[in-house]
Formats: C-alpha cells, sequence, structure tokens
C-alpha cells in the first residue's frame, strides 16, 4: 500500500501531514490548482536511470531537467527518464503519485535548488490524490538529499 508507506514514514514527524483529495492530482497542474498554489509550488519527483541506477530528483513543478547537467553533476555518462514500470519497481509508486519518502528501496536523493524559491513544495504522498507539505529544507533533511542545480 504506497500510501500507508508514506504514512508510517509521517508518524514518524510530528511537523509532517498528508493531504488528501476526493480527485486526481497527478500532474502539477492539477495539484497546484486544487491546492489553490503556484505550480513551481508543486515538488514533482522525478526518478532518472544514471548509468543504469536510478537516482530520484525532486523539482519544482514549472521547471525543466536538464538531463545533460544531472550527468555532469552525477558524474555519469548517460541519464534519461525511467520507465514507468522502473519507477514503480524501485520506488513502489505509479508515475503521478511518487513521493520522495517511504520509497521501496533507497535510493539517492537530489533535490533542486529551485525548491528554495518557496517556504512550503507540495511532494506527492504515494498516491495521485496525496500531498505532502514541507518546507525544502525539511526535505532535504528527512530525505538525507544534496541539493543541486540541474533544472531550468
Amino acid at each position: 500500500m504506497p500510501l500507508q508507506r508514506v504514512k508510517q514514514f509521517v508518524e514518524q514527524h510530528e511537523d509532517l501531514r498528508i493531504i488528501l483529495f476526493d480527485h486526481s492530482t497527478h500532474t502539477s497542474e492539477l495539484a497546484a490548482q486544487t491546492l489553490g498554489v503556484t505550480v513551481g509550488q508543486i515538488a514533482k519527483t522525478l526518478v532518472f536511470m544514471a548509468d543504469g541506477n536510478p537516482v530520484l530528483l525532486v523539482t519544482c513543478g514549472d521547471k525543466k531537467v536538464d538531463t545533460k547537467q544531472l550527468a555532469k553533476v552525477l558524474g555519469s555518462k548517460k541519464v534519461k527518464f525511467a520507465d514507468s514500470l522502473t519507477v514503480e519497481a524501485v520506488t513502489g509508486f505509479a508515475p503521478g503519485g511518487v513521493s520522495p519518502v517511504g520509497l521501496l528501496t533507497a535510493l539517492p536523493v537530489y533535490l533542486d535548488e529551485s525548491l528554495y524559491d518557496y517556504d512550503i513544495v507540495y511532494a506527492a504522498a504515494g498516491t495521485a490524490n496525496s500531498a505532502l507539505p514541507v518546507n525544502p529544507e525539511r526535505l532535504k533533511q528527512i530525505t538525507a538529499a544534496q541539493v543541486i542545480d540541474v533544472c531550468k
């Protein structure tokens, strides 16, 4: 149960909570509209394959990832988006609901520095109709993420 894994993680942190919606928020635009925030405040969690190894990148919903820059930062020769089967296999979440917490397997987590443009960002909480509001620095702490600059 993807949502249950995220709930178990959140229960360990008194300052975190999950918001559930009656309808899908599987895109940054839908999530922003539902929450009444800008698309940039939606923290999209993406899985990339870096030289065949999965990595997680969390960035603002209105940003595009520069995969060449990501490869350079990671010291990888080739970086590409993971396919949906790989995303689900390594995270335990379907695309549109990938959470940066409650992952099935431990993955390197990276935050794009653009998240720091906001006091609060909203990550998916394991489903396409959930959100986890969190301060970017707090997100960095709870995911042991490294902050990088790879988006346009």
